[in-house]
């Protein structure tokens, strides 16, 4: 991974945008945003603290034009940081202060939990130039996959959404243990439909044509609670990895997680498919959910591509330089 080349002007603004998402995580993030607000502050920051994404969008994209922006932070967590993206331009600095349940993002770059470590991170910190997926027009920062685990996350989401239309809020954010009944009941009642899976690769024209139970395409390693599927993943080669477990089941699927979970096992079964990509075609000849980045996006099929330079983000400049050695 390497630093963007930006301006002095582009990196030193001094207006920061919050985005809070009052649903995420497992309490409410906005104390947390108030603190990072004040803290920010305190260090000379323009910052405003902001929950309508319309706005902060319009916000964002105006200030990078003018060379004043200096981050949008968004407290949430994965969907949120993929929300920001999709809404503001190419080059809008998009960090995270981690307020969600995985926080794959925040585990990889090792952002601060804390506001005031954040508004540290947001002073001093460099910009990295990373690469996003796309998939069936919208932008994904970290994953997408189709099968068992999608079917999980639409059932999470499904019933946070009514919780919320209820005016339940506190029923509103999730945490790992909001999962264990959608786990059980997929586990139960999903099928393993085959999904069909055809990878192409432009830079060294390669294709395959791959069918599983379980697929995976990353652009960042990190999945779940840290565990990596695709541990040889970078996020700024120009090729988002797969991991594609060929058969399904109860037994079959929970083996393969515990193999990837403890040591990477599952890369070298001969049931697992593992390999890069520049372009994705996903189908299945019966409703299939996929989701991208810990929220469900749908049911296949889905065109998934690799968009490169597309995220820009800020992150602590000595994790700066440990991650452009790898």
């Amino acid at each position: 991974m390497s630093a963007i080349n930006l301006s002095e002007s582009q990196t030193q603004g001094r207006r920061v945008l919050i985005s809070v998402n009052p649903k995420a995580g497992r309490t409410s993030p906005f104390k947390r945003a108030e603190i990072l607000c004040q803290e920010l502050t305190k260090l000379g920051f323009e910052a405003e603290l902001l929950t309508d994404l319309a706005e902060v969008a319009a916000k964002a994209n105006e200030a990078y034009g003018r060379r004043e922006l200096r981050a949008v932070v968004g407290v949430g967590g994965d969907g949120t940081a993929a929300e920001l993206v999709n809404r503001t331009e190419p080059g809008v600095p998009v960090t995270l202060l981690a307020a969600g349940t995985a926080n794959l993002l925040a585990k990889q770059f090792r952002l601060p939990t804390c506001p005031r470590g954040m508004a540290q991170v947001i002073a001093s910190g460099t910009p990295l130039t990373l690469d996003a997926g796309l998939a069936n027009g919208r932008l994904f920062l970290a994953m997408v996959s189709a099968g068992i685990d999608a079917d999980i996350v639409r059932q999470v989401h499904a019933a946070r959404e009514e919780n919320y239309k209820t005016n339940a809020k506190k029923g509103a954010h999730i945490s790992y243990l909001s999962y264990m009944n959608p786990i059980f009941k997929s586990l139960r009642h999903y099928r393993y439909p085959e999904i069909h899976v055809d990878v192409k690769d432009d830079a060294r024209a390669t294709s395959a044509e791959l069918v599983g139970r379980w697929a995976f395409i990353f652009n960042l390693p990190r999945y779940g609670w840290g565990v990596s599927f695709t541990p040889a993943c970078r996020g700024a080669d120009g090729r988002l990895d797969f991991c594609v477990f060929r058969k399904g089941g109860v037994i079959r699927s929970v083996f393969n997680a515990a193999c990837a979970q403890f040591g990477g096992v599952h890369r070298v079964l001969p049931t697992t498919r593992l390999g890069q990509g520049t372009d994705y075609a996903l189908r299945a000849d019966v409703p299939v959910p996929y989701q991208l980045d810990g929220d469900p996006a749908g049911y296949l099929p889905v065109s998934v591509k690799i968009i490169p330079g597309r995220f820009t983000t800020l992150v602590a400049s000595a994790v700066a330089k440990k991650l452009q050695k790898k």
